[in-house]
């Protein structure tokens, strides 16, 4: 197993940008440590600075205060030239690149160990090769850029980040324009390769869900908090992502470790089961402001039975005969026409 390794480490920062009269602090006392060989993901609301704190880890914009050592050196001691072997960075903007093939592209990743004229040699080509494998873009080798989905096309900028390979790989929104499958698989993919190739891989994401499952460590960037770090797990047991995405209607559910809409229920029954058809029964239960999970102490209750039992769900009301529905649409039809009076 790799040992990781502290690649940036963080301390005291201020970050920002001046302003027409004085320096506009986005946050400042940012003190953090980034792994080598971890997918770190960092999230916030729109106009909060996630923007200016990629930037600034980037040497896109200078830092206002404190230190970023990556890779055992400060960012301000690197040449541009130097940083270029160190950092490499996805942006959102989608490229309108014409008549240009894929392997061309990701080939431009060699460009800090080309020269001016950016001939390919043997070693270079072997690395444009094996970063097009490590993305399983293959396939997509010699097609034109400008003939490629959303998704390829990302594949393929994070193919040129690999090719120019730095320790250090900074993605903005790599899942802004994808379909949910798509954001899925490239979350999936930049995990596996912070594993394979034990680099510092650090994104930028409105991708709530997604992050908590994939990601090894969490920024939770607001204005009142500035920034807090931790694990998905730390900072669901803390009680950080509950207060970070307070909203009326949301609720974080701690058992699941992700958020739900927080129904406000006007009745409840007894769910009896388990397994897959028990947990979409109390969902479309709960939908439907039906309390609904075996710890409701009510006469009036469902049993669900198991997906292998093929027996639909049996409803055993206060009053009147045992019904039986063979979906959950059905079951539906019948429980919410029921008055189930609250405790």
């Amino acid at each position: 197993m790799i040992m990781k390794q502290n690649t940036i480490l963080i301390k005291d920062l201020s970050i920002g940008y001046p302003g027409k009269s004085d320096i506009k602090i986005v946050a400042d006392h940012i003190n953090a440590g980034i792994n080598s060989g971890e997918l770190t993901c960092l999230l916030g609301a729109n106009g909060v600075g996630k923007s200016t704190l990629l930037r600034t880890l980037s040497a896109f914009q200078p830092k206002l205060g404190g230190e970023i050592n990556i890779a055992g050196k400060e960012i301000d001691d690197y040449t541009d030239k130097e940083l270029s072997t160190v950092i490499s960075v996805v942006l959102t903007e989608k490229c309108d690149v014409r008549n240009m093939t894929v392997t061309e592209l990701v080939g431009l990743g060699r460009s800090p160990y080309t020269g001016f004229w950016g001939n390919l040699q043997g070693e270079d080509k072997r690395v444009v090769e094996h970063s097009i494998s490590l993305v399983k873009i293959e396939n997509l080798a010699h097609r034109m850029v400008h003939t490629l989905s959303d998704g390829e096309r990302q594949k393929v900028m994070i193919a040129k980040a690999l090719a120019q390979e730095t320790p250090v790989v900074f993605l903005d929104e790599p899942t802004a324009f994808l379909d949910f499958p798509s954001k899925v698989e490239m979350m999936q993919l930049l995990h596996q390769l912070s594993r394979q190739t034990d680099k510092t891989i650090f994104l930028s994401t409105h991708d709530l869900e997604l992050a908590l499952q994939i990601a090894d460590k969490i920024w939770l960037m607001d204005k009142a908090n500035g920034v807090t770090i931790g694990t998905p797990e730390d900072l669901s047991l803390n009680g950080s992502l509950s207060r970070f995405f307070a909203r009326k209607g949301i609720v974080f559910d701690l058992e699941t470790g992700l958020f739900r809409v927080d129904n406000e229920y006007t009745a409840q029954v007894r769910l009896v089961g388990h397994g897959q058809k028990y947990a979409m029964a109390r969902k479309a239960l709960q939908r439907n402001g039906i309390l609904a999970n075996r710890n409701v102490e009510s006469e009036f209750y469902i049993e669900t039975g198991d997906l292998n039992s093929g027996n639909g769900f049996v409803i055993h009301p206060l009053q009147g005969e045992t019904i039986h529905t063979g979906t959950i649409e059905e079951m539906l039809k019948e429980v919410v026409g029921l008055t189930v009076v609250g405790d």
